[in-house]
């Protein structure tokens, strides 16, 4: 089954006229991401030579995609936008609330009953508002859109922030807040920043141990966490033709980690066989009839330091397997240096558990060549000294390597195949023995290893690596066992070493699947209920956020200040809170609950301004809201980064903070801020940050001429009688102060139609 074929047949017959008339205004050969994005200006926007990094832009995106955890808040706001049905496809995945257990069949189980009363929301939901749903074990949401509804040049949003894995298919893929996908879904604009451009050239072939993996490894370490922000990165040259289209995939999931707000490559012939190979000969066929659109002109390639902001080049011949971390995906270790970086660091050596899968890496390509070596460990009579597990991507994945054998060969030395879904990537991982919180390492082939993120416990050492390579250090079982060049002790007490991992990147017999778990919605919704009990614990209906005073915002209470590393985890916590992603006010419950308060070095341990005494961070706050007064939040750099939550953003909105102050915000935190009503402001001198004191009471001054490139003037109240008076800069526009001013943007969206 092929979706939505008409709309994008729609999209090819205009792209080509498109691309032409934006090539023309700006005067330039054009990259991919370029032709990409001025194909997608919403109608009516004039067509302009865009200036990178500074004009924001109306896009009109082709879909929008939502898992599990985000799209609960994101329907909830939509239901009182006042559509019938959703003006753009719209898809909704189930793969963040299975927690990883003991196994798929039984950790399935659990979550259909657990979750019972949500999955019943979103299907109901979905099919009155004629949104696709793939139900509880169909598969992870990247890898599901990857094999049913990316298409080379389309434009994507989605309700988490890895969304940009459809890049390995040739889209504009972004991961928003689900007040973004709201827009998009009630027919309006989608705004965005016009981004930067980052171009890396991609030379020689892999081969060996290295794997697509390795690229975007490599390039975290070059660009770090940060480097990316703001921009999209195409890759190009021989190097990214030589490339499976699921490796290309890989690399543009963990450009997230990078803060790319996406990455693309160009369509060739590997994005052709893979189209074909699940069953979409027609859109290959249609994209390759326009081919030169879905790449950049031959002028960008042959020159890219005219035109790109920065260009990076990696010749792949040479390139090495990569082991990022620990806590952080941009600590970048080549396989050569990593035994002595372990041991430098002090790096717990034992490894206890190897992780392959998750939506970066669980194609078919990924899991052949980690059962090539699962192979070899039961032909060299090797013993696995690591518990092993293994993530399928989609219902698709796992029927097929089921067929071909590699599921029993991973159980041949103990490996445990979990559902089809996110688990211990986001924390969903019911670890025995975590609770202790006992110094140890694990490595996988996910996308993020921030501390705690996996399994709960902060002396958790979590790496990255490719499924290879994770295999292989599962079976030596330790951190300082290098594949190329160690050998092992079988059970016979031989030396053997293990060969190169072997793989093919499509099925040799094709893709298979009985029951792919997808729901298509009613054609007539209109009678189709929606129920939400007023007692439930998981799902709140939403009240409308209030309206600005009119009025400069004085008497704020300093909430926090936080220091260092404050990810979109740290804000609001998944694990065990992704139940309440549907709920509000019980969410609201972990706010900022993991921030390193600068005052005390501690945790979810504030200074209660009203009587002194040290309490949880929501706990003051509530205090704070019920006593009529307003807070302010205080943040270090690149604030927000992660996940695209929006929860993190509505949950100081609901509990009556007004502003969120840092010396840098990450995109897509930034964003869901100003939707949500709230002021994200930046200091203008990042070392007035050292002049928040605990006790400070803060006014904002200028707001009744808030306006675009005007700083606001903040006067800080100390507790010694003294005042400080500092500048703070922030980047709405004339469209995203009116969200401020009503309230938020779902408000001025149900004023635009009626509801």
């Amino acid at each position: 089954m092929i979706f939505d074929i008409e709309m994008i047949k729609k999209r090819y017959q205009s792209m080509s006229s498109r691309i032409a008339s934006a090539r023309k205004v700006t005067g330039k050969p054009m990259t991919l991401a370029e032709k990409v994005l001025y194909s997608h200006l919403w109608e009516g926007v004039k067509l302009q030579n865009f200036e990178r990094g500074e004009d924001y832009v109306d896009f009109a995106p082709d879909r929008v995609a939502m898992q599990d955890a985000t799209a609960q808040m994101a329907l909830l706001q939509f239901m009182q936008a006042g559509r019938q049905t959703a003006a753009v496809p719209s898809t909704v995945h189930c793969d963040h609330l299975i927690q990883a257990k003991t196994g798929a069949e039984a950790d399935l189980g659990i979550a259909m009953d657990v979750n019972k009363e949500v999955y019943n929301f979103l299907s109901s939901v979905s099919n009155k508002y004629g949104i696709g749903f793939w139900k509880p074990g169909a598969g992870i949401i990247h890898q599901v859109v990857l094999e049913n509804y990316a298409f080379p040049g389309g434009m994507m949003i989605g309700t988490d922030s890895h969304t940009v894995n459809a890049g390995g298919l040739g889209m504009i893929a972004i991961g928003v807040g689900g007040a973004d996908a709201v827009d998009v879904m009630s027919g309006m604009a989608w705004e965005l920043k016009f981004p930067k451009l980052i171009g890396i050239k991609l030379t020689g072939k892999l081969s060996g141990w290295t794997s697509a993996k390795d690229v975007i490894l490599k390039v975290a370490g070059i660009l770090t966490v940060k480097g990316g922000t703001g921009c999209i990165v195409e890759y190009f040259g021989e190097g990214a033709r030589s490339l499976s289209c699921t490796g290309k995939g890989t690399i543009c999931n963990m450009g997230a980690e990078i803060g790319a707000t996406t990455s693309i490559f160009g369509f060739d012939d590997k994005m052709y066989q893979y189209l074909v190979a699940t069953k979409r000969t027609e859109i290959a066929d249609l994209a390759r009839n326009i081919a030169a659109d879905l790449t950049a002109d031959d002028e960008v390639y042959a020159n890219p330091e005219k035109y790109f902001d920065q260009v990076i080049e990696l010749n792949l011949s040479e390139l090495e397997p990569h082991i990022n971390g620990p806590f952080s995906p941009d600590l970048a270790w080549s396989l050569s240096k990593f035994a002595d970086a372990v041991r430098d660091n002090g790096y717990p050596e034992k490894l206890e558990v190897g992780l392959i899968g998750s939506c970066t890496n669980s194609s078919y390509e990924d899991i052949s060549r980690s059962a090539s070596l699962a192979t070899q460990a039961v032909d060299k009579k090797l013993k696995v000294h690591s518990q092993f597990i293994i993530t399928p991507g989609s219902e698709q994945v796992r029927y097929t390597i089921e067929r071909d054998g590699f599921i029993d060969t991973f159980e041949k030395i103990g490996g445990v195949v979990l559902a089809n879904a996110c688990g211990p990537c986001i924390g969903q991982w019911a670890r025995e023995g975590a609770e202790k919180q006992e110094k140890n390492s694990i490595i996988t082939s996910f996308n993020r290893n921030f501390a705690k993120r996996a399994d709960g416990n902060p002396n958790t050492h979590s790496f990255v690596a490719s499924p290879e390579i994770v295999t292989a250090l599962s079976i030596a079982g330790k951190l300082t066992f290098n594949p190329i060049k160690d050998k092992l002790i079988n059970s016979d007490g031989i030396e053997v070493m293990l060969e190169e991992p072997k793989g093919e990147e499509l099925p040799p017999r094709g893709f298979d699947v009985v029951d792919p778990g997808y729901q298509a919605p009613a054609s007539d919704g209109s009678k189709i209920e929606v129920v939400v009990a007023p007692d439930s614990e998981r799902l709140q209906l939403l009240e409308p956020f209030k309206e600005w005073e009119g009025t400069d915002l004085t008497g704020l209470k300093l909430l926090i200040k936080a220091k260092g590393k404050c990810t979109t985890d740290h804000i609001s916590m998944a694990g065990p809170w992704l139940r309440f992603r549907g709920h509000l006010d019980n969410i609201s419950n972990n706010m900022l609950t993991g921030a390193v308060n600068s005052f005390n070095e501690k945790t979810n341990t504030v200074k209660n301004q009203l009587t002194g005494e040290y309490a949880g961070v929501p706990d003051v706050q509530r205090i704070y809201k019920s006593q009529g007064f307003g807070s302010i939040v205080v943040g270090d750099e690149n604030y927000g980064e992660g996940s695209s939550r929006e929860h993190a953003a509505m949950e100081p909105r609901h509990l009556g903070v007004r502003a969120i102050l840092v010396k840098s915000f990450a995109r897509i935190h930034e964003t869901n801020l100003k939707k949500q009503g709230m002021l994200g402001l930046t200091f203008a001198k990042k070392e007035d940050y050292d002049n928040i004191r605990e006790d400070d009471t803060i006014d904002i001054i200028g707001l009744k001429e808030f306006a675009p490139n005007i700083p606001l003037k903040l006067v800080l109240h100390h507790n010694d009688g003294t005042t400080d008076e500092i500048k703070v800069n922030h980047s709405y526009n004339e469209a995203q102060i009116e969200w401020f001013h009503a309230g938020s943007a779902l408000n001025l969206i149900k004023r635009g139609i009626g509801a």
